[in-house]
């Protein structure tokens, strides 16, 4: 019987005398219908080194092992490290990594052990700037097929002039592209957290869909600007870079060149609108 069914899951943690730790997201999942969806939608070939980031007592990694060429599992709890130890002794094709996956040196994994897709139910409190780590660090990573918390997967896939969009949809859609495949009940997980998950695909781009002169300055405009977002941009920015008297009026004719209204909100600005935006006050502002 599968891990993945409620009873093999209740009698691994009842065997291992395993507490759950709410802060780190450990919640796991006990339906084979949206485990079978996941690796599904992952599309695995007996080519795939597949980096799995949480994976609990292994119900997602035991159905990876199976597809593809190996699976790379990084845990940071000790007492699951040890279940699954125990749990997969026999698979040859599983490698079990202690680690703060957001602390970790990915520049290790190389050669066979070089990982091209992320397939994870990743855990609720790190999943963000961990796609963002793996998008800014890890280029031979070209696909994510991952399950996060709802609110997380609607900002990651946020289109302008919604409330969701922001800081993370631009900086994770600078990378790539973000498709919405399903979402998942918050009823098929033990024990049951309360909030909904989304699986997300996210497709590495073979370069950033806009050219920007400087990202550093990019990525701090896209920080200041929706660090206040009721407000204009030209006096968010004007806060935000501490621009003096003299120097506003240059911060608007930044504006105008690159063809923006200052009097408009972040939330309006698309990702070419800021790369624009992001070159011509690269010229006026310190980055």
């Amino acid at each position: 019987m599968p891990i993945v069914h409620p009873a093999v899951t209740k009698e691994i943690l009842k065997k291992y005398n395993i507490k759950l730790s709410k802060s780190l997201g450990q919640n796991f999942l006990i339906d084979q219908n949206t485990l079978k969806k996941i690796v599904n939608a992952a599309e695995l070939s007996k080519d795939d080194v597949i980096l799995e980031v949480g994976p609990g007592i292994g119900a997602l990694t035991e159905s990876l092992a199976e597809q593809a060429k190996k699976v790379i599992a990084i845990e940071y709890d000790r007492n699951l490290l040890r279940v699954l130890k125990d749990v997969f002794v026999d698979f040859k094709n599983i490698d079990l990594i202690y680690a703060d996956a957001l602390k970790y040196d990915f520049s290790q994994l190389n050669g066979e052990n070089q990982p091209n897709k992320v397939v994870s139910n990743l855990p609720y409190n790190i999943a963000a700037p961990l796609v963002l780590k793996i998008l800014e660090n890890v280029p031979q990573i070209k696909e994510f097929i991952i399950m996060v918390q709802k609110e997380v997967g609607d900002r990651m896939a946020a289109v302008p002039c919604t409330k969701d969009y922001g800081i993370l949809s631009l900086k994770i859609q600078y990378f790539s592209e973000v498709k919405f495949l399903f979402n998942v009940s918050r009823k098929v997980f033990l024990p049951q957290p309360n909030v909904d998950s989304i699986v997300l695909r996210v497709n590495r781009c073979e370069k950033p869909k806009i050219l920007v002169e400087n990202q550093d300055f990019f990525f701090k405009l896209i920080n200041i600007v929706f660090s206040q977002r009721r407000k204009t941009l030209k006096n968010v920015i004007f806060d935000g870079f501490k621009v003096s008297a003299e120097g506003k009026e240059t911060v608007l004719e930044a504006f105008s060149k690159a063809q923006i209204d200052s009097a408009r909100r972040a939330e309006t600005l698309d990702l070419s609108e800021f790369g624009r935006l992001s070159d011509s006050l690269a010229k006026t502002l310190k980055p």
